[in-house]
């Protein structure tokens, strides 16, 4: 048992190092490299709850009380696509 705390325990420490490391990323990467760590940051939030949290509560948290808060936890949705309507926006609806 405690070596499964451990070995849990680790690999948490490696998640949040890895989510540093992403959050941080250095202005001279290429756009491959930017792709990449773009889509091991999706990867992390969809499969990991803990890392989830921690993002929401870093990006969402000073915004609670606020009418922006509920739109900024929704935009950590994973695998939901947003709803587009075939309708053109009304700035460019003739009248």
């Amino acid at each position: 048992m405690r070596r499964h705390l451990m070995a849990s325990l680790a690999a948490a420490g490696l998640i949040a190092a890895t989510a540093t490391a992403l959050a941080q990323s250095p202005d001279n990467q290429t756009a491959g490299q930017n792709v990449q760590q773009s889509r091991l940051y999706e990867s992390l939030l969809c499969t990991n709850p803990a890392f989830r949290a921690k993002r929401i509560a870093q990006e969402c948290g000073p915004l609670q009380g606020s009418q922006f808060y509920n739109s900024c936890v929704a935009s950590f949705q994973c695998g939901a696509q947003p709803k587009h309507s075939n309708k053109a926006p009304p700035s460019e609806t003739i009248k």
